[in-house]
Order: structure tokens, then sequence, then C-alpha cells
């Protein structure tokens, strides 16, 4: 036997043994109630069955098939899926402390290593998101500070808008732009025109990773991290990290030379000063150190440039497939306040404009899953047990598209969150932003956000399909990614007399 026969045979044998293993952990799971789900094949899992570019279309299927408590096994790792608003409040309201942590994700534990806040976890976790709340707050938000911030931005898009003269125009950019200059701000104490070169850049390294991130040959890699080499996203995703961070590291080396502890002028400046302090402590700088500010910055950063700006574009988007719902929101704008205008305090004044937002984000869906979380105890759910150690998933799509919780989940329909007569109502299983312990941090700025921006853009322009297109003609497909972004577009902004 040479020895290319004596690696096949050890392949084999190495073939069989994870095989029994795979075997042998599944039975011991059932064993214990484990949730159920599709037999695995050896080596891959179910990876077989998994949509790559859309993997919620699948666990859509696979909720209906098995329940909203499920598994997948994708390689050698098996993962809960938990579908539905009940399942979702029971796990992540009601027994919230077996999840304080994220489930490590290759690809994203080679881009952080386990600093920031949305990749962290333990007391790094705890640290970060409390210095990040409590500064974020200080510097506004939820305030009327910030809310000026906004309304300021609100009127440099506005002027952008008008600049077409009504003629189509590439949305992206300018839509990324604007919410990314609102968080910039308050990061870096400066804002960026929305043709500089430099803030295109980082707009541009932000959107290409959270495409790349949803690609499948990054999906293949967080399942097989071994085989990496194969995988060109995965490079990628760290070339435009390297550059990203640059950028950061640059910025505050810069904000070190004129700092001071009694004219702190962003967000960075005051984790600089903490930085200072926290050398003097016996913890050593445990915490303060520059990678967590780099990772923490391009948390901040991603999540405004991403998730708000693909909010409003799909409102752009809805507001041209569904002009009727586009003509009530100017008309209750014009009815109500007027050439005023929009503040935060007219929300209260503009029920169906609050509901047709709230609507854009369920309908939307921006984020299907939030990354998996990792239990640190074992939990009952329903009538299965999950052991301490495993990866859980919310699947989110399936809350904001749960039958028994709306009244048309599969259509765009405002009237879900007004009751019989127009006032907004809340409901329990809007939760774009999940929900538990790692709730997003920039919920509140968002909210604000979203109604400032498209109530200040609805006033102004009336939204049209570019020439030689219907609103029957627009797709609402969303792009492939980590995100469900919509595909790139073009509108015409006609100004409002």
């Amino acid at each position: 036997m040479d020895w290319m026969d004596t690696i096949f045979v050890l392949f084999l044998f190495a073939l069989t043994l994870a095989f029994l293993w795979e075997r042998s952990n599944f039975w011991k799971s059932s064993s214990r109630r484990f949730p159920p789900g599709p037999c695995p094949l050896p080596l891959i899992g179910n990876l077989h069955l998994l949509d790559l570019k859309r993997p919620y279309r699948t666990m859509l299927k696979l909720s209906k098939q098995y329940g909203p408590v499920f598994s997948i096994q994708l390689g050698f790792q098996k993962t809960v899926v938990l579908a539905g608003y009940k399942t979702m409040k029971e796990a992540l309201v009601n027994q919230t402390h077996a999840f304080p942590n994220k489930a490590v994700i290759p690809v994203f534990d080679e881009f952080h290593h386990g600093h920031g806040i949305v990749f962290s976890n333990g007391e790094n976790w705890k640290v970060m998101r409390r210095f990040a709340i409590s500064t974020l707050r200080d510097y506004g938000m939820g305030k009327k500070t910030v809310e000026n911030r906004i309304v300021e931005e609100c009127s440099f898009l506005i002027k952008k808008f008008e600049s077409f003269k009504g003629k189509p125009f590439d949305i992206n950019t300018i839509m990324n732009a604007a919410p990314a200059n609102v968080i910039v701000t308050i990061l870096l104490g400066k804002r960026y025109e929305y043709e500089d070169p430099t803030f295109i850049r980082l707009l541009n390294l932000v959107k290409e990773n959270f495409r790349l991130f949803g690609k499948p040959s990054v999906r293949l890699y967080n399942t097989f991290p071994a085989l990496g080499f194969f995988f060109g996203g995965r490079k990628t995703v760290l070339k435009n990290r390297d550059e990203l961070f640059a950028f950061i590291q640059a910025t505050f080396i810069e904000h070190l030379k004129e700092l001071d502890v009694n004219d702190q002028r962003s967000f960075i400046d005051t984790f600089l000063i903490q930085q200072q302090e926290e050398k003097n402590k016996e913890q050593n700088n445990r915490f303060f150190h520059n990678e967590n500010l780099k990772s923490i910055v391009a948390n901040l950063f991603g999540a405004a440039v991403e998730t708000t700006s693909s909010t409003l574009r799909w409102s752009m988007l809805f507001m041209m497939k569904y002009p009727e719902i586009q003509r009530k929101v100017q008309d209750e704008m014009t009815k109500v306040i007027g050439s005023a205008q929009p503040r935060i305090e007219h929300r209260a004044k503009l029920p169906y404009t609050d509901a047709v937002i709230h609507e854009v984000q369920r309908f939307a869906n921006i984020a299907p899953t939030t990354l998996p979380h990792l239990t640190t105890a074992g939990i009952t759910l329903g009538d299965y047990f999950i052991p301490k150690g495993t990866n859980v998933t919310p699947f989110l799509y399936s809350v904001l598209y749960d039958e028994s919780e709306w009244e048309k989940p599969f259509k765009f329909y405002p009237e879900h969150f007004l009751d019989s007569e127009g006032r907004f109502v809340k409901r329990d299983a809007f939760l774009p932003f999940s929900a538990g312990r790692r709730v997003c941090v920039g919920e509140t700025l968002a909210k604000m956000e979203l109604f400032l921006f498209f109530a200040n853009l609805l006033q102004r322009f009336t939204f049209q399909p570019a020439p030689g297109m219907s609103k029957e003609d627009l797709d609402l497909t969303p792009a492939v990614a980590i995100t469900l972004s919509p595909m790139p577009y073009s509108l015409c902004a006609l100004p409002r007399s």
C-alpha cells in the first residue's frame, strides 16, 4: 500500500468516525428532547438544504415543518432556531439570563477578535456597552441635541435632492451618507460633504462588507473555517477591515493631539480620556484600549450606514410602489403641521405617518436573523431542552411576519399600527431591533432618524419611478447581503408646491 492509499484509508476512517459521532450526538440529543430538525448528512450536516444566498427562506420552511423551536446542523455545528413572537419572547425576555453571549462566528471573530460591542462577550461586552450607551446619551441620543443634528442633516439631504431638479438619480450613496453623517458627528465631531472621497470610501467599505458577510463563500467559511484559503470573500472582508481600522486609528491619533478633558468634542475624545484615566488603575487598561476603540467605532458606524440607510431606501421604494399611501402621509402632514418642519414633537400628532414608518421596518425586515447567541445555561422551551453551550439563532423574520400576530403579514399594510379610530398603537411583536439583553444599542437614535428623515422628505417631495418605469416594474426582491437591503434603484424627487 503506497502513501496515497494510506491517506485515502485514513480519510475514510475519519469520515466514518465523524458520521458515528454525529449519530451518537443526535440520539443523545433526542433522548433529552432536543429540538427536532432535518437529519444531517456526514460532514456537511444540513448544508445541502440551505439557501446560502437567502437562508431565511430555508428557515421559514423548516419552521413550518418542525415548529417554532427546531434545529439545523451546518457542518459539525448544531444550531437551534427560535421562530415566532411567543417563542422569541419566552427565550430572550423571560429567560434572558441564559442568552448573555453571542456565539463565535469565524469571520466576525477574525474581524473584531472579541472587541467592541456587537461581537464581544462577558465583562468586555458589559463595560463597552455601558460606556457606549452612557456616552451616546451625553452627546444627545434621545434628546433635543441629537434631534437638532438630524434636522440639520435633513436640510442638507433636501438640498441634495433638489439639485436633481426632478430628474432621476441613484439614491443609494446619498441615503447611506445622510444617517452616517449623524453618527459621524457624534463619533468624530465633524460631518462630511456627500461628495467627499474619504467619506464615500468609508461608506463603500462598510457596504461591501455587509454584502460579503451574506455571500455563500463567507457563509461556507463560517461552517468550515479550516478551509478558509478556498474562500476569497473572507480575504476581502479583512482587507476592508484593515483599511477602516487604519482610518479610525489615524483619526484618534489626531484627536489625541488636542485632547482636553474640559472640552470633549466627540465619542472618540471621551473614550481617549477614559483610556488615560484607566492607565492609572490596577486593571492596567483591561477595556479602554485601542482595539476596543476601533471596534466600537466600527460597530456604531456600520450599523448607522447599513441598517438605518437601508430602511430609508426601502421607505422611498415603498412610497413609489404604493403612491396612495404616499399621498395619505403627505395629506396628514399638510393638515396637521402645514409647512412647519417636522420635529419629534409632531410624531404623536401624525399617527398615519408613524404607522407607515413602523410598517416599513416590519415589512422590509432588515435583519431576518440576529447573530446567534450562545446559551450559558440549559433551558427548557416548550417541549424541548436546549443544553448549555448551544448556538441559538433568533429568527426575527418569523416574528415580523408571524401570521398569528399580524392581520396581513405578507402585505404592506400600515393599518397594522392603527386602531379603528386611526390612532397609533404599539404592537408587541414589533421587534426589528431584537429583544432581551443584546437588543440594539442604537435603537433610540435609529427611531428618531427614521421619523425625521422620512417625514422631512415626504413633506418636501413626491417620489416617482424613473421615466419608462411604472410602480409594477419596481422590484421588492432584497439584495444578497447579511441584511435585507433593496436592490439599487433610481427615483425622481418631484418638489411639492
